[in-house]
C-alpha cells in the first residue's frame, strides 16, 4: 500500500512534533532556583527570631562556663603521672616512695619492688601500681603514710601488708602497694577474639 504524498507529510510533521515534546521533556532542568512562597506568618517569624535572639544571649556565659571548667580540669590534672609508657610511669611512683623514706630520719629503704600492671580508671583516666616491700618502724611507716596524699601527684595506697620482724628493733616488714593516675593512652589494649 502506497502513501499518498498529503499523508506522508502529515506523518512526517507529526514525527517532528513527537521528536521535540520528547526533547523538552527531557531536557536538563536550567540554574534558575524555584523560589517557594514562605508559609509562616511575620507573627511566626518574630517569635523564631525572639528565641534565636535568646539562644545567643547565652552563648558567652557557656562560653565562660567552658573556660571555666578547662581551667580547673587543667589544675587538676596536673596531678597525673606525666610518662610516656606504662614502665616510665611505675618508675615515677618508685621515686615518690624513694623520697618519701628519705625523709625519714634514718631513712627508709627499699627491699623490694614489683611493678603492677596499669588498668583502665574509669574512661579518660589509667591507674598504675607498683609494690614495694620495706623494714622500718611503725612510726616511720605512719609518717611515710601521713605524706603520701600531700604529694603533687596524683597517688594513694591501694594495699598495705604489716608483718612483725624484730621485736626488740620495734621494726616491721611492710609491703605497700602504691597506685597513681595515668593518662588513658598508657593502658594496654585488651586483646579480644578477632572482629568479623
Amino acid at each position: 500500500m502506497t502513501l499518498q504524498p498529503r499523508y506522508r507529510r502529515a506523518l512526517a510533521f507529526v514525527a517532528v512534533v513527537e521528536l521535540l515534546s520528547l526533547a523538552y521533556k527531557y531536557w536538563p532542568a536550567g540554574s534558575t532556583p524555584v523560589v517557594v512562597a514562605s508559609t509562616d506568618s511575620v507573627g511566626v517569624a518574630e517569635k523564631r527570631l525572639a528565641r534565636l535572639r535568646e539562644i545567643a544571649a547565652t552563648v558567652p556565659a557557656k562560653e565562660e562556663i567552658a573556660a571555666s571548667v578547662s581551667a580547673e580540669l587543667a589544675t587538676r590534672e596536673k596531678g597525673l603521672l606525666a610518662a610516656g609508657t606504662a614502665p616510665q610511669a611505675q618508675a615515677q611512683l618508685i621515686q615518690v616512695v624513694r623520697r618519701l623514706g628519705a625523709a625519714e630520719a634514718p631513712p627508709i629503704e627499699i627491699r623490694a619492688t614489683e611493678l603492677g600492671g596499669v588498668r583502665p580508671l574509669g574512661d579518660t583516666y589509667g591507674e598504675a601500681s607498683v609494690s614495694v616491700q620495706i623494714e622500718c618502724r611503725i612510726d616511720q611507716l605512719i609518717n611515710l603514710l601521713a605524706a603520701l596524699p600531700s604529694q603533687p601527684e596524683l597517688v594513694s595506697t591501694s594495699d598495705l601488708r604489716i608483718n612483725s620482724t624484730n621485736v626488740k628493733d620495734k621494726t616491721v616488714l611492710v609491703r605497700l602497694t602504691v597506685s597513681g593516675i595515668v593518662p588513658r593512652k598508657l593502658v594496654p589494649e585488651k586483646k579480644g577474639a578477632a572482629s568479623f
